[in-house]
């Protein structure tokens, strides 16, 4: 019998409710072969790594790792011996911190021995036991982790035997084939892959391996790494879904498969490549049946919807959507139809393939080995009196000339084209051999067109840091921003969902003169942003100085100007632009002369947003100070307030730090009294924030926490506090801090 304490019997102040006191003594006294508190409990079946993640997240405020973020790397700088000693798991590694996944976030001991080894501040998130051993196991013996998986997939001869009878897999039948792992393993990477919205599902051989990756948002994440002995067979079925020639390895392949996921229809389309260490294979996910969505449901500036709204008021010419592979140019093509469509209108599409499928329009697929090309099919459809043409994607000279002289004969034809920016779509179809006179008369207008994250609403954080210099012109003084933090609504990456960030060229009597000369692209967007245009990088600012984004997924995504073509709006612009949700464009201010009043004074007028509130009298007849109390227990927060009510004090609430930083703004307090445990932005990251603001550097701030220790009372003073009171405290001593330090002490 054994009566040694677990060494992790901390967890049972979180897990109330869950497990009692007299039964971890029983634990403790039963002995068994599992060392923690948190092995046994899940052994047990009292509790599972669930639920007590759960509870110590939400008891300390603590991130539960993603595991899919660690990095291969980690493991050159964190050794395995040291890892495993404190069984924590390496996640991500910078030249100021390490990211380490850990079941006991309270040891100090690792905490040390990590920081002393590596040089940098230790950053702790929790993840369970059973999960850290598995990946300490793929991080620093790949061999032995990825032999348990193919446990899990079956036993070794199934897959051995996959792989010397490739050719044979042909003749398989059905119910044989279900049966092999690794087919099971190919269902689960659909699958998931669709379930976790990804778009693409990359297949790639790699040394040691074949790695599993998945496009969510448009950003690759790697998912699993499987043995080359199970890697090889995989991509062989994958190729028999998309009837392809498995024996065929040295040329690249096309196919498509057609797959149903709890009962939803879901094409893919199958690409194979050659490479140095076998076949990559890329799975492109089509719902056929996703929903169409209409302009104000993609997520534009205002302006960039009218400006859409009013080329799709022309009843003839040629309207191009530009941009990258993968960047929505379809998604917006249809949504530009479903404005147009009603009864009276007959529209026809011609793709390749058929992305959505909508009611009230033919849509023609294309197929190449019957003859059906775009070319063909366009030619066709112009027989069958359409009013509204779509052309999925301009591909040679003879579609182009088709469409425009279909545009000239009276139709409103719209296509996509891979360019860069609106302008150069133009160059683009002069290059294919359209005359360009011809453009200038067909074409109405063009929009390019990126995708951009959005960041989780669950767990965005402002960003207390200041903008790289480069950017500083960009972004007005005082404006916040956010940054990705992650949360399990997220996959821990801080970002969910995409919007559409435009450059709409619209095709003005200037513009199509320029058009018709010959002119360059540059002189194209010049004469375009005479009349309005703004660029890609002034659409996705926008969105981010609203907080719909990070500059990072702004700068990863557009580059930055490098001329003066866009310049930055001064402050009283871009605040006018924050409240009409746009993006307003650049203007200088009027000379001084003109307005009667000294140049300096100019640059220093803004907007206010509101009107400040009205103060009331305090009790000796002087206006009311102002009191911001920022506490996450509401039942604290309403004494205290009753409390500086009746001394005389007026007093707004906050219950977490962003909410903080709004009311400041809103009522510009006097003195604030801040808690430092808050949920969300906590109270170190207001009071960062406070200090490194001009416009609020000299607000006092008396903090106000349960954390009495020294080291937490100087930190606090490093940051700016202007005072410190710990909880619990008596209610004569917050007034006369308060008086204190507003100078009110009679």
């Amino acid at each position: 019998m054994s009566d040694t304490p677990f060494p992790d019997e901390w967890l049972l102040h979180s897990l109330e409710g869950v497990i009692t006191a007299e039964r971890v003594a029983e634990l403790r006294a039963k002995g068994g072969p599992y060392r923690t508190l948190w092995e046994t409990l899940v052994a047990e079946k009292i509790a599972s790594n669930e639920q007590i993640l759960a509870a110590l997240s939400t008891r300390f405020r603590l991130k539960i790792a993603d595991v899919h973020q660690m990095k291969p790397e980690v493991k050159l700088k964190v050794p395995e011996q040291l890892a495993r000693r404190f069984r924590v798991l390496p996640l991500v590694v910078t030249d100021s911190y390490l990211e380490v996944a850990t079941a006991n976030p309270f040891d100090l001991d690792a905490e040390k021995a990590l920081a002393f080894a590596t040089a940098r501040e230790i950053r702790m998130l929790l993840l369970d036991p059973a999960r850290i051993a598995e990946k300490l196991d793929e991080l620093y013996r790949p061999d032995k982790a990825l032999d348990k998986l193919l446990e899990g997939m079956g036993s070794s001869a199934d897959v051995v035997q996959l792989a010397d009878q490739r050719p044979e897999e042909l003749t398989v039948s059905a119910e044989q084939a279900s049966q092999r792992p690794v087919v099971r393993l190919v269902d689960l990477i659909i699958s998931e892959g669709i379930l976790s919205r990804a778009s693409d599902i990359h297949i790639e051989p790699e040394e040691g391996g074949v790695a599993v990756r998945y496009r969510i948002d448009g950003v690759l994440r790697q998912v699993m790494k499987i043995p080359r002995a199970a890697g090889i067979p995989l991509i062989s079925r994958i190729k028999i879904m998309s009837s392809l020639d498995i024996a065929d390895r040295l040329r690249p392949q096309d196919g498509r498969a057609r797959v149903a996921v709890n009962g939803q229809p879901i094409d893919l389309r199958v690409s194979t490549l050659p490479a140095s260490l076998g076949e990559k294979v890329v799975v492109r996910v089509l719902d056929s049946r996703a929903t169409v969505k209409s302009l104000d449901g993609l997520g534009l500036n205002p302006d960039e919807i009218q400006g859409i709204k009013r080329l799709l008021e022309f009843r003839e010419g040629i309207i191009l959507v530009t941009g990258p592979t993968g960047s929505g140019k379809t998604t917006t093509l249809y949504s530009c139809i479903n404005q147009i469509k009603s009864e009276g209108v007959n529209i026809v599409t011609v793709e390749d393939p058929v992305e959505y499928r909508m009611q009230g329009i033919v849509q023609v697929q294309v197929q190449e080995k019957a003859g059906l090309t775009f070319a063909a099919a366009l030619r066709s459809i112009l027989r069958q009196d359409p009013n509204v043409v779509l052309v999925g994607e301009i591909r040679d000279r003879e579609t182009a000339q088709i469409a425009v002289q279909a545009s000239l004969t009276g139709h409103l034809v719209l296509s996509t084209l891979h360019t860069n920016d609106a302008a150069n779509a133009v160059t683009r179809l002069v290059d294919i051999g359209v005359e360009a006179y011809k453009i200038a008369a067909a074409l109405r207008g063009v929009v390019a067109q990126r995708l951009m994250r959005r960041l989780c609403p669950t767990c965005k954080e402002v960003w207390m840091e200041a903008p790289p210099e480069r950017l500083r012109r960009w972004v007005p003084t005082g404006t916040p921003l956010y940054r990705a933090a992650g949360c399990p609504d997220c996959a821990m990456t801080g970002y969910r969902g995409r919007f559409s960030i435009l450059e709409v060229l619209t095709v003005t009597p200037e513009v199509e003169r320029t058009v018709a000369a010959g002119e360059t692209a540059d002189r194209i967007a010049e004469a375009a942003r005479r009349a309005g245009m703004r660029g890609l990088w002034e659409s996705g600012l926008s969105h981010v100085l609203r907080g719909e984004s990070t500059v990072d997924e702004l700068m990863r995504v557009v580059d930055i100007p490098q001329d003066d073509a866009a310049a930055p709006a001064p402050p009283v612009v871009a605040q006018a632009a924050r409240r009409s949700g746009g993006f307003a464009p650049p203007r200088l201010a009027p000379p001084a002369e003109s307005i009667g009043v000294a140049g300096p004074l100019v640059e220093h007028f803004e907007l206010l947003e509101e009107p400040p509130l009205p103060r009331r009298s305090g009790p000796h007849g002087e206006i009311a100070r102002k009191v911001l109390l920022v506490d996450d227990e509401d039942s604290l927060r309403k004494v205290m307030k009753e409390l500086l009510e009746r001394d005389g004090y007026a007093v707004a609430e906050a219950r977490d730090g962003v909410q903080a930083l709004d009311q400041i703004d809103r009522v510009g307090p006097d003195i604030i009294v801040l808690d430092l445990n808050l949920p969300g932005l906590d109270g170190y990251g207001v009071l960062s924030h406070l200090r490194s603001r001009p416009a609020t550097s000299a607000i006092p701030v008396i903090v106000l926490t349960a954390k009495g220790d020294e080291d937490n009372e100087v930190r606090v003073f490093e940051l700016g506090a202007d005072d410190f009171l710990t909880k619990p405290f008596r209610a004569r001593a917050l007034s006369a801090r308060l008086e204190a330090v507003l100078g009110r002490r009679r």
